[in-house]
């Protein structure tokens, strides 16, 4: 018997709703002539209201995200606790991107198979990759989540650091000595609590005992990698230094393993060790992080062994972009305002890129290409593909919205009217660092790779050409796609399949 539908709590509290525009009034963010400037402009271009607010510059993407948190009732939490983090499933309903049946039958199915709620959610359609990590996005915000920068000092001798410890002469002994050494030290006992706090304390690292009753030092450190706080270093402080129980810690994840007998210099030696590496893991992560999501760098770094730079032949789905018409634009455009309209765009395309996961490769001139499948795999590449372009696409029209809009109310210059063409592929490339002595870039090559250029191509604006093996490779999901005549492509001796993707 199925089970009763839950009633929605929060039925008429969303970005595109009057009641939406009352409780920013009531935040005191925007004025009554604000709101009711941008639902003039909602009229006349059909964006959400939070968007029409942000494109007339009244308020910031952010401050639309808090609202929603606060009318979501996700900003409040009890007197004394730390905002924990809403689930993901109940923060989509709230946003209206899932219905309440939608989320139960996903539910259903997670449970069966214990995979991630998100991609089942997309896997069945019930929502896009960019509602998916709008949704994470609020609901990292509304725990509080900070970047981790601001949990570390960059001076020696000066982090702070969480001593987790069920005895409290322990505690003691470990504070005092690391206090003396210039240190700042808060001590839990109780590792629960540590768990709890351990946002509002923000440690630049952690040191926890390894024998605790209720939850181990193992069990605390496996439970500080899986959340948000994956990247701050634990070291696992013990009395009985055995290989098996050193193995054991360091598989929870632990980043040092130091017997209770040490020195207090030896402790702070690992500490600062511990600690330079971790810079270094930082440094790393920002590296990766212009060309891919975060999801991905955190991936990377969570199996470098996995990575391989200096090449390997895998599948991955390559995705080019180019821009229709830009060229004859420019020309009327003085220099700074082409460039200026050619980082937006591009850096909306991008951004696309990033939700869905992928590897932005390089710019093109007045395109991209974006690779779905390395330098991490992933069951659902083609399918992260395919939403990438979608976004892209629908980026593009509401960008000719916004400056339809701009012009009809400044009647200055002429509106924007860029195109998109869009060709995706999959198949076997060639993924490594590819260059010389100077310079290096970690791309993709082979025949895929050059199909899926030659597809874009192709593209008419607003229209993605999709490879044989891209369809292939997404079960269930042939109704998304229209069947194309056969064409012939350069440097292929048959006429190749051809599909295009409706959006």
């Amino acid at each position: 018997m199925p089970a009763p539908e839950r009633p929605d709590p929060h039925p008429a509290v969303r970005a595109d709703s009057p009641l939406f525009g009352e409780l920013l009034l009531k935040l005191g963010i925007v004025t009554p002539k604000q709101i009711e400037e941008a639902l003039s402009l909602q009229v006349l271009n059909g964006q959400r209201l939070g968007e029409a607010l942000i494109s007339l510059g009244y308020v910031t993407r952010e401050q639309i995200q808090e609202a929603l948190g606060e009318a979501l009732g996700l900003n409040h939490a009890p007197p004394g606790f730390l905002p924990i983090h809403p689930p993901l499933g109940e923060v989509l309903v709230g946003l209206k991107y899932l219905t309440v049946s939608q989320l139960d039958e996903a539910l259903t199915l997670q449970r069966r198979s214990g995979r991630k709620l998100g991609e089942i959610l997309v896997e069945h359609g019930y929502c896009s990759y960019k509602q998916l990590y709008e949704g994470l996005a609020l609901q990292g915000r509304v725990a509080g989540r900070q970047e981790s920068a601001a949990r570390t000092q960059p001076e020696a001798g000066h982090y702070r650091v969480m001593v987790v410890d069920d005895s409290p002469l322990a505690c003691a002994f470990v504070q005092d000595g690391l206090v003396s050494l210039g240190y700042e030290v808060v001590c839990f006992q109780d590792p629960y609590e540590a768990l709890e706090q351990v946002n509002k304390v923000q440690p630049a690292i952690v040191l926890s005992d390894l024998d605790m009753p209720g939850l181990d030092g193992m069990e605390l450190c496996r439970r500080l990698k899986e959340g948000p706080t994956r990247a701050m270093p634990v070291i696992i402080l013990t009395a009985n230094d055995n290989d098996a129980e050193r193995v054991s810690g360091l598989r929870a994840g632990a980043d040092d393993y130091v017997n209770k007998s040490a020195s207090m210099d030896e402790l702070a030696a690992r500490i600062e060790s511990v600690m330079r590496r971790t810079g270094e893991t930082e440094r790393v992560r920002k590296l990766f992080a212009r060309y891919t999501s975060d999801a991905v760098v955190e991936e990377i770094l969570k199996s470098p062994d996995a990575v391989v730079l200096t090449g390997e032949k895998r599948e991955v789905t390559t995705l080019f972009a180019d821009i229709r018409n830009f060229t004859g634009l420019a020309d009327s455009l003085p220099p700074e305002q082409t460039v200026g309209v050619l980082n937006q765009v591009l850096g909306g395309l991008a951004d696309a890129v990033l939700t869905c996961g992928g590897t932005l490769d390089k710019f093109l001139g007045d395109g991209l290409m974006a690779v779905f499948g390395a330098p991490v795999f992933r069951p659902d590449d083609a399918l992260r593909a395919l939403q990438c372009a979608k976004m892209m696409m629908a980026f593009m029209v509401d960008l000719r919205r916004r400056a339809e809009a701009e012009w009809a109310t400044t009647r200055e210059g002429r509106p924007l009217k860029l195109e998109l063409g869009i060709g995706v592929n999959t198949g076997a490339a060639v993924a490594g660092n590819i260059g010389g002595a100077v310079r290096t870039e970690y791309t993709c090559i082979g025949d895929a790779v050059n199909v899926a250029a030659r597809l874009c191509a192709l593209a008419g604006p607003g229209e993605i050409l999709v490879g044989e093996r891209t369809v292939a490779v997404l079960p269930g999901h042939e109704s998304s796609f229209e069947e194309l005549p056969p064409v012939r492509l350069r440097g292929k001796p048959h006429p190749v399949s051809l599909f295009r993707a409706l959006w």
